[in-house]
């Protein structure tokens, strides 16, 4: 047995960033990791000719002020997203080219409704209490909703509806009638607004790590060597008086509180005893992970460029929903990021993988020409069938369960506390966000230290 003052379970950057603060505290920290790596739904590819491949998580943006504190922390340098160039919509079969966030080259009226779409959603965000959205004035009304029965009342142009449902639904990895509009809502403000969520410059997607993401973690990693112990699915966590153990299938930690910091759906995984409280219980059932296949396509040089084309693209329906550029600090070799989520990514999971590379490459070349058609490289990361993720990049609510659950999302229970970034008020759904709560939970587990008091009886405060 292992005996230390914490345990975290899980080894993405909620994990990592609650064991590296616990450890600069003073504290003796066991990391329990499923995987054979760390990351979580992060995951840097380093390539032989000096290049990186992020396979999840990857960009960074203003307001994301922790992440940018890790970073300057460990001395990694950031660059910014290739945006120079016109961007592409292929809208009922026609292709449109545009600067900026609207294709005005659509017909007008599309246009207006996208532009007037995108103004209501802001104007909403700003009535969302980002530590307890559950209590905005409208909350019950909205949470009974779906974004897609919202979308369908204050839409009237199809090409609108379309690009809307796959912009904002594509953040959840699902199918607009399967997520909240309370949910949506939220997690927007929790960023500041759908115009950061869904933009590039100066937005969610304006900068990288030079050396990916995992130029973060692995210092970090280093810090807590001694800590990590990885392949240590854990499935078992037991709470008493005076500690909890926590018992993998090789491995049993004995700690005074433990920092469970994976995916709703995988926390669910978990025996605990006692059990949980049942509204943290039925949130772990509640809240979903969506589909996300992720694939970069890797050429000589980017050739769109010098089209002048950003790389940036979006055609609902296409097998190539979303495209951006996502070459290294150096811009050589080329490398064009597809992303394909929600019910599209399942149905397209389920060819094999010539078929899938063969509809991939068809779609870039119809928006980038024949050169899309000879990479030099094509790597994919289905995240949808990664057993330890769950499946998409963040965790959503169905209608009702934030009214109903949400108070569970971050409240401890008993020795067990809870990290990932869905549970963060700030920057949801990002890897700023995930380490935002690490940073949190490993603060609340200090904070709950047991101290001695008069007559020589302890308590937790």
């Amino acid at each position: 047995m292992t005996d230390v003052d914490y345990c975290v379970v899980g080894g993405g950057f909620a994990g990592l960033t609650a064991a590296l603060r616990l450890k600069q505290a003073g504290r003796s920290v066991a990391l329990l990791e499923a995987r054979d790596r760390l990351g979580g739904r992060t995951f840097t590819e380093m390539r032989a000719d000096g290049s990186w491949i992020d396979r999840g998580g990857a960009w960074i943006g203003p307001g994301q002020d922790r992440i940018y504190a890790l970073m300057n922390e460990f001395g990694v340098s950031s660059y910014q997203q290739y945006t120079d160039g016109e961007a592409m919509m292929m809208v009922d079969g026609k292709q449109h080219r545009y600067t900026g966030t609207i294709p005005w080259t659509m017909s007008p009226w599309a246009a207006m409704n996208l532009g007037a779409v995108l103004l209501e959603l802001g104007h909403m965000c700003t009535s969302i209490p980002l530590d307890a959205p559950w209590t905005a004035k409208n909350a019950e009304k909205w949470d009974r909703i779906s974004l897609a029965h919202w979308l369908d009342n204050n839409t009237v142009s199809k090409p609108a509806h379309e690009l809307l449902e796959t912009a904002i639904a594509g953040c959840y990895t699902s199918d607009a009638s399967e997520v909240s509009l309370l949910f949506v809502l939220y997690q927007m403000a929790s960023g500041g607004g759908p115009g950061f969520v869904l933009g590039v410059k100066d937005s969610a997607q304006d900068a990288r790590p030079v050396g990916g993401m995992g130029a973060i973690s692995r210092p970090m990693a280093a810090e807590i060597a001694d800590s990590i112990h990885l392949s240590q699915p854990v499935r078992r966590i037991q709470q008493d008086a005076d500690g909890v153990t926590v018992r993998s299938d090789e491995l049993t930690v004995r700690a005074r509180r433990v920092i469970v910091a994976v995916p709703l759906a995988i926390a669910s995984q978990i025996l605990y005893e006692p059990m949980l409280p049942v509204d943290r219980s039925f949130l772990h059932q509640r809240m979903p992970s969506g589909s996300i296949i992720k694939i970069a396509v890797v050429y000589d040089e980017p050739f769109w460029r010098s089209d002048g084309l950003s790389g940036q693209s979006a055609a609902p329906g296409s097998p190539a929903t979303i495209t951006i550029d996502a070459c290294t600090d150096t811009g050589r070799p080329g490398i064009m990021c597809v992303i394909t989520e929600g019910p599209i990514a399942r149905r397209i999971g389920q060819l094999d993988a010539t078929e899938r590379r063969t509809a991939m490459l068809r779609a870039l070349v119809e928006r980038f020409g024949d050169r899309a058609g000879s990479p030099v490289d094509y790597i994919e990361q289905n995240w949808s069938v990664e057993r330890y993720s769950g499946g998409g990049m963040l965790s959503h609510a169905p209608t009702g369960v934030l009214t109903q659950f949400g108070r569970a999302l971050r409240k401890p229970c008993g020795r067990v506390h809870w990290a990932g970034t869905e549970s963060s008020a700030v920057m949801c759904g990002w890897v700023d966000g995930a380490i935002r709560s690490g940073e949190r939970a490993a603060s609340e587990a200090i904070e709950h230290e047991t101290v001695t008091v008069a007559g020589g009886r302890s308590t937790d405060h």
